[in-house]
């Protein structure tokens, strides 16, 4: 039952327990008197509140010990506001002092949550588990109401043109009722709880405790307001514009204030609409890369552009991206590293190459794979006298595993050879996975092991982010993915290796400026490269790594792009993990148009149930097909998204004899 009433002045110039008073329930003269005396010293905007007094719930003691003056604990937590205007928790420290006056922060000496609820008498680990979630989801909470109240205020009311509240504090007290422990807010405010988890952190420094978790999150989020307004307004020139995967390039640079100008073959592309300059060139026969360049800079003259960056999303246009970039004396990698790493024989024999320019060890040579280039049935021939079986077979510039297959021996690479000169000769064939320059193939050994992604954000040769994802095994003889998951599931030892082997690979083609995509096999003696996407990670790698790790390397792209260095959130504990599955429409036409239509699809990711990733429009199946989209499941533990993706695959007949689920997501444990 209340016994008291608390008195006492609100607004940002009380802080502490200034002015605070306690009274009996039926002294109410003396709450009156308490409430005018504090009237006297308001200014405009402040005001009084008075409230009931919570009590503490009665800490546990042992019984050899004297029953001493009842305790309390004050529950800091600190919330920052984060990417995509979403709340995060970022510390929980506490203190203990006297039930019977105001718990001041001042007067305390911090500790963490754990100490707090053992001294309490509370062992139970889960408990103290279930108390912690409670204060996130309520800190969480207060501050999703605080940033509500703030977007409907006008930019005078919130202090200026995007003023904003980034970061609070949230005091709680634990109470007891039928002994039932319940946590109750006790006030806002930032600077006092933002002191007392500094406070905290640097006494945790002496013995090695890590440093600058409270504070981290709101850096991240000043750092990601600061580049989007370097960013806003500046000229870039898009060259090619993609298909439905990359309709988020168009989305994400409305949202960062960005003005696109872009170059594309086709007239009539969704994304004309959606730039502030549309130039309609074909530039689809890439072997005329440098005549296109000169055409494409004379146009760019003639409109009058002044360009900030020039970059692609699309696999075709990095040659003829970096020629332009030398022309207009942007910042890019060279066009003759866009070559190495366009053409796939060409990067693995570069690299191999290296091993005799006498290279610092480990060389990049380490990580290369014998193959050849063939245009010919003698090229064919020949190959197959010198590389090792079984191997794979591949277009030289292709994209999206299309055409990829596993050969036994020769007889079978005449067979395929044959068979891909005859299907996918041009564009026209198959747009956007590289026939612009040619069908010519190669052979290459093939690497046993587990598959993985490599994104990384290059800068003037340095590494400024790394981001791995594990795929799933093949359908082989094919090699369409399947499914993937992230953050991998390697150990830390096996994961730096293939971002070093991705590192070293890329500097060792001469990429030093851009955001890059490497494919590589990790085998029982270390990495071996497949090959490298001059480009950003296609399918759902940009949404994924935004998601789990808060950056966004679409945003990074444009940044180097301009020639401004990057700036990603430090490497921290994901978010979440995500597991995901590729849908076919030659193996789920019937469940896409049912089950797993894109409305019903949509609806399940408009609900958080997954996570959608559209790849394309048309549920038109073919034997060079492409994955039509990507649906996957997130979770604290990467188990139990497994398990959520399993469900809905089989609930939506997505998960068949034909196309095992939990075959494809065994190798994520």
């Amino acid at each position: 039952m209340t016994i008291s009433v608390v008195v006492k002045p609100s607004s940002w110039r009380w802080n502490g327990a200034q002015a605070v008073s306690f009274h009996a329930k039926a002294e109410h003269g003396c709450v009156l008197q308490a409430v005018l005396t504090l009237l006297e010293t308001l200014e405009e905007e402040e005001s009084i509140l008075v409230e009931a007094f919570i009590p503490t719930a009665h800490m546990v003691q042992p019984r050899s010990v004297p029953p001493p003056t009842t305790l309390a604990i004050r529950i800091c937590a600190v919330v920052c506001r984060s990417r995509k205007d979403q709340p995060l928790l970022s510390k929980v420290v506490c203190g203990v002092g006297r039930a019977d006056k105001p718990l001041k922060h001042q007067a305390t000496v911090p500790q963490t949550l754990e100490t707090s609820l053992r001294q309490w008498g509370l062992k139970d680990e889960t408990q103290i588990a279930a108390i912690y979630m409670q204060i996130k989801q309520k800190a969480e909470a207060a501050m999703k109401a605080f940033m509500d109240m703030e977007a409907g205020l006008s930019a005078e009311q919130r202090g200026g043109h995007r003023a904003q509240t980034d970061i609070i504090g949230v005091d709680f007290l634990l109470s007891s009722e039928e002994q039932v422990l319940q946590l109750v807010a006790l006030e806002m405010n930032s600077q006092l709880c933002l002191e007392t988890c500094s406070i905290f952190e640097s006494m945790g420094r002496v013995v090695g405790s890590p440093l600058g978790e409270v504070a981290c999150p709101l850096v991240e989020t000043m750092l990601r307001r600061a580049q989007c307004h370097l960013m806003e307004g500046k000229h870039v020139l898009v060259i090619g514009a993609g298909g439905v995967s990359k309709k988020f390039v168009w989305e994400a640079a409305r949202d960062y204030g960005l003005k696109i100008h872009l170059v594309e073959s086709d007239p009539n592309h969704f994304a004309s609409q959606l730039v502030q300059t549309f130039i309609h060139y074909d530039t689809t026969d890439h072997k005329r890369d440098e005549e296109h360049a000169q055409h494409l800079l004379g146009l760019v003259q003639e409109r009058g552009l002044h360009l900030d960056g020039c970059l692609s999303y699309w696999d075709d246009c990095m040659v003829l991206t970096a020629l332009m970039c030398e022309g207009l004396g942007l910042r890019c990698s060279s066009p003759t590293a866009m070559r190495v790493a366009k053409q796939k024989s060409r990067t693995h024999l570069h690299l191999l190459r290296r091993r005799k320019e006498g290279a610092r060890w480990p060389s990049a040579a380490l990580y290369a794979v014998p193959c050849c280039h063939l245009e010919s049935h003698a090229d064919v021939e020949r190959a197959a006298s010198h590389i090792n079986f079984p191997g794979v077979m591949k277009l030289e510039y292709g994209a999206g595993a299309v055409g990829v297959k596993l050969v036994e021996d020769a007889q079978q690479c005449h067979l395929h050879f044959d068979k891909i000169s005859r299907d996918l000769q041009d564009d026209s064939d198959h747009p956007g996975i590289g026939l612009g320059w040619g069908n010519a193939m190669l052979l290459m050994e093939y690497v046993s092991g587990t598959e993985h992604d490599v994104d990384l954000v290059i800068y003037e040769g340095r590494m400024l982010g790394a981001f791995v994802s594990d795929n799933g095994p093949t359908r082989v003889p094919n090699f369409t993915e399947t499914a993937a998951c992230m953050p991998t599931c390697l150990p830390p030892d096996r994961e730096a290796q293939l971002i070093r082997a991705a590192y070293q690979c890329c500097l060792g083609c001469g990429l030093t400026d851009g955001v890059f995509n490497v494919e590589l096999k990790l085998t029982a003696a270390g990495p071996k490269l497949i090959e490298i996407n001059p480009r950003m990670g296609g399918f759902y790698l940009r949404d994924w790594i935004q998601e789990i790790y808060g950056a966004d390397i679409m945003l990074a792209s444009v940044m180097v792009a301009c020639g401004v260095a990057p700036i990603l959130p430090a490497r921290s504990r994901p978010r979440t993990h995500l597991v995901g599955v590729m849908c076919l429409v030659s193996q789920h036409l019937q469940a896409l148009k049912s089950t797993a239509s894109l409305e019903a699809l949509q609806a399940l990711h408009e609900r958080g149930v997954i996570r959608l990733n559209l790849l394309d429009d048309e549920l038109v199946s073919s034997e060079y097909e492409e994955p039509y989209c990507n649906v996957a499941c997130a979770s604290s533990s990467r188990q139990e998204a497994c398990l959520k993706l399993l469900g809905i695959c089989q609930v939506l007949g997505i998960d068949s004899l034909h196309y095992p689920v939990t075959h494809f997501l065994s190798h994520f444990k």
